[in-house]
């Protein structure tokens, strides 16, 4: 029988910097995330440790600039690492993902003065972030927030909840967006909150399908005082900084996707290349064959589709249409493929023995999070339409 192992994905890397550097990702996958993954997902624990491991190997900041700590690679290259670490176990991809989504704001909009304070310990100093923008009553319509921040003095004090916040709890800073103003977008704020500041608490962590290594958990900001040096850009710039935010992180979310796609599909190649039926493997049966070459077709478009973006955000050039279809189009695929991984591994792949499931149900959350896959498609549409009559 020929060897139809997987192997690692052939990828094109612009520099040698970057071969090397997904070299390391794939050490630290197989020596430190793997092995644990599955037991510790199926109990719940969140790997804090990884990310401290993974802040002092320099790959929590990889797409902002060294000045601060970061790792100076350009969107192309920091994608295809989030891919790995996804395909290791999401827990740990998709957390990569919002703290550099948590770190944008202060990145890309705040003064050289808060950059100096704030990013390298950001970036490389071990903290974790999270970003908070959704709440209880305002989830695809963002600009309807409640949360709000009333200026006294020097400081701000804020008050209200947010909902579905990966790392809540467990967050050493918050990006967080509030209302300062008039309703709507127009009167929304960012601010920088420190996750230890008195006010700050969380609820018990969401009982969730899938990701149970991940804590999602309502924020709830009681009162809490911060200084108007932590306020990111000007007052009423929150919703578009937030917008924005959520264009590059998108793609880390397509990314994330294709990862656990491409961890199913390996996972289905290897099973059907040993199992055995009707004295063959079943990977020898034509309509098994033609799955799978369709799972690798379709993660082989995602990553296309995902880098091409990643180039033009490199490039300095418009990329929000495509970082919609990024994710609308992998975070499908990633349902698909992970659901006919379940499939081709028939009774095994429904049991938790095997990795299969767990995909299957991590895949799900993917089309709902930074803006569900309805949401994309009116992204979308409006590049190509302009906006709906009201």
């Amino acid at each position: 029988m020929p060897d139809r192992a997987p192997q690692p994905v052939d990828r094109q890397l612009p520099t040698e910097e970057a071969r090397d550097l997904i070299s390391l990702v794939r050490d630290i996958a197989q020596q430190e995330i793997v092995p644990a993954a599955a037991e510790e997902e199926n109990a719940g624990r969140f790997p804090r440790e990884l990310f401290t491991l993974l802040s002092r190997s320099g790959l929590l900041g990889l797409p902002y600039d060294s000045e601060y700590g970061g790792g100076d690679q350009p969107y192309e290259v920091y994608l295809q690492v989030l891919e790995e670490l996804a395909a290791a176990r999401l827990t740990v991809g998709l957390g990569v993902s919002v703290h550099t989504l948590a770190s944008y704001a202060l990145a890309a909009y705040g003064t050289k003065e808060q950059q100096v304070e704030h990013l390298p310990a950001m970036l490389g100093g071990g903290l974790l972030g999270a970003y908070c923008l959704s709440e209880p009553h305002s989830g695809s319509d963002a600009a309807a927030l409640r949360t709000r921040a009333v200026r006294d003095g020097d400081d701000w004090v804020i008050t209200g909840s947010k909902a579905w916040i990966t790392h809540g709890g467990v967050a050493d800073f918050y990006t967080v967006m509030a209302r300062t103003g008039e309703e709507g977008p127009r009167g929304i704020t960012a601010f920088l909150v420190p996750g230890d500041a008195p006010g700050v608490s969380a609820a018990p962590p969401e009982k969730k399908m899938g990701m149970k290594g991940s804590p999602t958990a309502q924020v709830h900001f009681d009162g809490v005082r911060v200084p108007d040096a932590r306020r990111i850009g000007e007052e009423g710039l929150g919703f578009a900084i937030a917008l924005s935010s959520l264009d590059s992180g998108r793609l880390g979310i397509a990314a994330c996707a294709i990862g656990l796609a491409q961890a199913a599909l390996d996972e289905a190649l290897a099973y059907a290349a040993q199992r055995r039926q009707f004295g063959k493997p079943i990977a020898d049966f034509q309509g098994l064959r033609f799955m799978l070459a369709d799972m690798a077709t379709q993660i082989e478009a995602g990553r296309a589709l995902y880098l091409a973006a990643a180039r033009l955000r490199d490039a300095g050039r418009p990329f929000a249409r495509q970082a919609a279809m990024a994710k609308l189009h992998c975070t499908d695929t990633a349902m698909r493929v992970t659901t006919d991984a379940v499939q081709i591994l028939g009774g095994y792949g429904y049991t938790a023995d095997f990795p299969a499931e767990r995909y299957m149900r991590e895949a799900k959350v993917l089309q709902i999070v930074e803006g569900t896959n309805q949401i994309q498609r009116m992204v979308i549409a409006r590049h190509l339409l302009g906006p709906e009559e009201r």
